[in-house]
C-alpha cells in the first residue's frame, strides 16, 4: 500500500501528455484561429443510445444555434435525426460514452475530455459554428497518464480546466477468524490542470487523501472527487467529494473472497477537498455542519463563484442544500444554509443541476421524492423566500426525472437562461427564462429518438 505520496511537476515536454502533434492533419496547430463569425451561438448537446439500445450510452452530439433561433418556438432542432445508418444534423463529439462537455463563457469554444474507451482521457477543443459547423482546434491532449481513461473534470475558471480522479486502496484491517479491527480506507487523488486557451497541461499532483489519523480510524473514505473550481482570488481549488464512513463499530461480514467488509454509517458533514493554487500543495478537508449530503455531483457543475466572491455549492444530485464557502476564510460559512425545500415550500427535493446567474440569483433543476417528473425554479440565495417554481409543459413526465439525472449545463446569455428539457425519447423544447422578470417561455422545439435526450446548453 502506497503512503505519503505527493508528486507535483510542471510538464515541460508536451509529448508526454499529447496524443498527437500539430501536423497538417491537426487543425489549429499551437495557435487557435481568430473566430471570423462573431455570432453568439448556444451549443445544444444530446445523448443517444448505444447499439444495444441502452439510453445515453452511445455518445454525444452537438448543435450550434443562434440566440434568436433558440428563443423561437417555430424553430426546430432535429439533432438526433437518423437516416440511412447515419445522423443527419450536428456533429458527433469524440467520446465512446456520454461526453463531459464544458464551454467558454462567450460560447465560442467547446471543450471535452473523452470518457472511457480507447481514447478515454483525450482532451478535444472545438470552435463553435452554426448547426454542425464545428472545427476542432489546438492539440489533442492525452490526460490518461495522470487521470486515467475515465476522468472527472470541469472548467474551474475561464481558460482553466481541472481534471481529478480518486482511486481507493483496499481497506486495511488486522485480526483473523472473526476478530477483525478496522484500520483505514484511504484513497489516492490525482489532479491535472489544463490551459484551455493553449490546450496544454500545466501542472499535476498525486497524493493520498488528507484524512487525519482520527478520521482514518473512524472509517472515513472518499470514493470519488469531482467538480473542481477556483476561488475568485485564484489561490485555492475546491473539489467536491463523495464521502463515506465505514461503521467500524459494527461486526463485519465476509465477502466471497473471505475479506471482512464493514457497513457504511453517517458522515458528520458535507466535505470539500481544498488545495493551494497554482502549487497544488497543502491539501486539506473542510466540513459543513449544515448538511451530510455528498457534493461530488454526477455530470453537472455544482460550484460557482458568486458576484459577492463567495463560492456557492449545491449538494447535488441528491441533496436540497446550497452551501457557501467564504471568500475571506476559504472555509465553509456555517451561518449560511439555503434549503430548496424551505425556499419553495416542498418536501423531498433533490437538486439535479443548477446555474448561478448573478447577485444571488440562480436557476435550479430538481426532482421531488415520490413525485414523477422534473421541475425548474428560479432561486434567490440572499432572500430564499423570493424563490419561485417555474412551470414547464413536461414537468410531470415520468421520463424527465431520469433525463435530469444526466443533465449537464444550463446556458446563460446576459440575464437570460436557456434550459433544454426533453423527456427521454420524447419531444421537448428550450425553455427561456428571464431571470429579472421571472418569466419562462418555450423556445425552439427539440426532437429526439428512442433512448435519447438533451443534456445541456452552453
Amino acid at each position: 500500500m502506497k503512503k505519503n505520496l505527493f508528486k507535483i511537476g510542471l510538464l515541460s515536454i508536451a509529448i508526454a501528455f499529447s496524443s498527437c502533434s500539430n501536423d497538417d492533419d491537426q487543425p489549429g496547430g499551437t495557435t487557435d484561429p481568430d473566430p471570423v463569425d462573431e455570432t453568439r451561438y448556444i451549443t445544444l448537446t444530446a445523448s443517444f443510445p448505444d447499439d444495444d439500445g441502452t439510453g445515453g450510452n452511445g455518445g454525444t452530439r452537438a448543435y450550434g444555434i443562434t440566440v434568436e433561433n433558440a428563443e423561437d418556438p417555430n424553430y426546430i432542432v432535429d439533432l438526433l435525426k437518423y437516416e440511412n445508418g447515419a445522423f443527419v444534423e450536428g456533429i458527433g463529439l469524440k467520446s465512446s460514452r456520454t461526453a463531459r462537455v464544458q464551454a467558454s463563457a462567450d460560447g465560442k469554444y467547446l471543450y471535452n475530455i473523452q470518457y472511457t474507451g480507447t481514447e478515454g482521457g483525450v482532451f478535444n477543443k472545438y470552435l463553435v459554428g452554426e448547426g454542425g459547423d464545428f472545427e476542432e482546434v489546438g492539440y489533442e491532449l492525452n490526460t490518461a497518464a495522470i487521470l486515467g481513461t475515465a476522468p472527472r473534470w470541469m472548467k474551474a475558471a475561464e481558460g482553466l480546466g481541472i481534471g481529478v480522479y480518486a482511486s481507493s486502496y483496499d481497506v486495511e484491517y488486522e485480526g483473523e477468524d472473526g476478530n477483525y479491527t478496522f484500520l483505514s480506507a484511504e484513497s489516492e487523488i490525482k489532479i491535472a490542470v489544463l490551459d484551455l486557451d493553449q490546450t496544454a497541461i500545466i501542472n499535476t499532483a498525486i497524493f493520498d487523501f488528507p484524512w487525519t489519523d482520527e478520521e482514518k480510524a473512524a472509517g472515513y473514505n472518499v470514493g470519488r472527487v469531482d467538480v473542481p473550481i477556483l476561488n475568485a482570488a485564484q489561490t485555492k481549488i475546491f473539489i467536491g467529494c463523495r464521502t463515506r464512513k465505514y461503521d467500524t463499530s459494527a461486526t463485519p461480514t465476509l465477502d466471497e473472497d473471505g475479506v471482512p467488509t464493514w457497513p457504511y454509517g453517517e458522515i458528520d458533514g458535507t466535505k470539500t477537498l481544498v488545495l493551494d493554487y497554482p502549487s497544488l500543495k497543502n491539501p486539506k478537508v473542510i466540513t459543513s455542519t449544515n448538511s451530510t449530503e455528498v457534493n461530488n455531483s454526477y455530470r453537472t457543475m455544482t460550484q460557482y463563484v458568486g458576484t459577492d466572491g463567495h463560492v456557492y455549492q449545491a449538494t447535488a444530485t441528491s441533496g436540497a442544500d446550497i452551501l457557501r464557502i467564504s471568500s475571506t476564510t476559504n472555509d465553509y460559512d456555517q451561518s449560511y444554509h439555503f434549503d430548496l425545500n424551505t425556499a419553495l415550500g416542498v418536501t423531498g427535493a433533490s437538486i439535479k443541476a443548477w446555474r448561478y446567474v448573478k447577485n444571488g440569483i440562480g436557476v435550479v433543476l430538481y426532482t421531488l421524492a415520490d413525485v414523477d417528473g422534473g421541475y425548474v425554479a428560479l432561486i434567490d440565495l440572499n432572500t430564499p423566500s423570493n424563490s419561485v417554481k417555474l412551470s414547464t409543459d413536461v414537468e410531470t413526465d415520468v421520463d424527465l426525472e431520469s433525463t435530469l439525472s444526466q443533465f449537464q449545463y444550463i446556458g446563460l446569455v446576459g440575464d437570460t437562461a436557456y434550459v433544454p428539457l426533453t423527456p427521454s425519447g420524447k419531444e421537448g423544447a428550450i425553455y427561456v427564462i428571464n431571470t429579472l422578470t421571472k418569466e419562462i417561455n418555450k423556445g425552439a422545439t427539440l426532437k429526439t429518438i428512442s433512448g435519447s435526450y438533451y443534456l445541456g446548453a452552453y
